[in-house]
């Protein structure tokens, strides 16, 4: 799986539903019938994830909303993104 590029797009796939349960965002893909589950900022990303996005956009507003260091948000983001990807809930749109 390739790294993703700041100018990257990417969305969540259309096959899923989600709630947030106790903080925790819990995701069932609906082809694979699987469920993952996010905590922490997860729940923020996968709100931003519902439309196309670009990574440097959603590192911006996650820097905005919880106040925290850019570098590390790349670090955890790039992390989040690729579990999702494998998880077939998100896909890139361009880039």
């Amino acid at each position: 799986m390739e790294a993703y590029s700041a100018d990257a797009t990417v969305r969540a796939v259309r096959d899923h539903v989600s709630t947030e349960l106790e903080g925790e965002q819990v995701i069932l893909q609906l082809e694979t019938g699987t469920y993952y589950g996010v905590d922490g900022i997860g729940p923020f990303v996968w709100e931003r994830l519902q439309e196309p996005i670009t990574i440097d956009e959603l590192c911006r507003s996650v820097v905005v909303e919880y106040d925290v260091d850019r570098r590390r948000v790349e670090t955890d983001l790039e992390a989040l993104l690729v579990d999702l990807e494998k998880a077939r809930l998100i896909e890139r749109t361009d880039g």
